[in-house]
């Protein structure tokens, strides 16, 4: 998870924040089925954040289905999701979230032939150092109106999985103030700590 940041001093209300925040992603990928289990999280500052969810998988993964990665999506959107419902507000906490989210939806329409709309193509030509085998670019060798069409179920991509990391939380929103209250007291929680807090909150996974 890194290295802990002990001397990082935030205020209750950060503290707060990311609490919640936390509790959002970890809340969606315990509710949604086949999403790698939660193995930790943590309000402790490591590295460049203020908190970690931490989701081992049960086996090696080499491929990915689109279920897999439409969950992988969801559950980066939980913790924004989870800032909205609770706090009324929309903190910078999820900028690296959202980078993967969008970053995860666009492979998913350019290279991995993943979207129903624009079908099993791949967009955007990449050229390479022939000897290093290093990109150092990537054509759009498609048009203007396609472009839009890419952006289009990119962001359709990433706000349906956001809607659905919404509608998760607000079904189960005792189950988020457990989760967050928790934390606040412990700082952070092992994956067996979480099932019973969760159960604990009437939710059955």
């Amino acid at each position: 998870m890194g290295v802990e940041r002990k001397s990082v001093v935030i205020s209750e209300e950060e503290k707060r924040t990311t609490a919640y925040h936390e509790a959002g992603h970890t809340l969606v990928a315990k509710l949604l089925p086949g999403a790698d289990p939660i193995h930790k999280v943590s309000i402790i500052p490591r590295g460049m954040a203020l908190g970690v969810t931490q989701q081992l998988p049960m086996d090696d993964r080499h491929i990915y289905s689109r279920e897999y990665l439409l969950n992988r999506i969801a559950i980066l959107m939980g913790g924004r999701v989870a800032e909205e419902l609770v706090l009324g507000q929309i903190s910078t906490g999820a900028g690296d979230d959202i980078e993967k989210a969008t970053e995860i939806a666009r492979k998913m329409v350019c290279e991995w032939g993943k979207s129903e709309r624009l079908g099993r193509l791949t967009f955007g030509k990449k050229e390479e150092m022939i000897f290093l085998g290093k990109e150092i670019a990537q054509q759009q060798d498609y048009s203007e109106q396609t472009a839009l069409e890419i952006d289009r179920e990119v962001r359709q991509i990433v706000m349906g999985c956001y809607e659905q990391a919404n509608a998760l939380i607000k079904d189960r929103i005792d189950a988020l103030h457990a989760l967050a209250r928790t934390l606040l007291e412990r700082e952070s929680l092992e994956g067996i700590e979480i099932d019973v807090i969760v159960a604990g909150a009437g939710v059955v996974v």
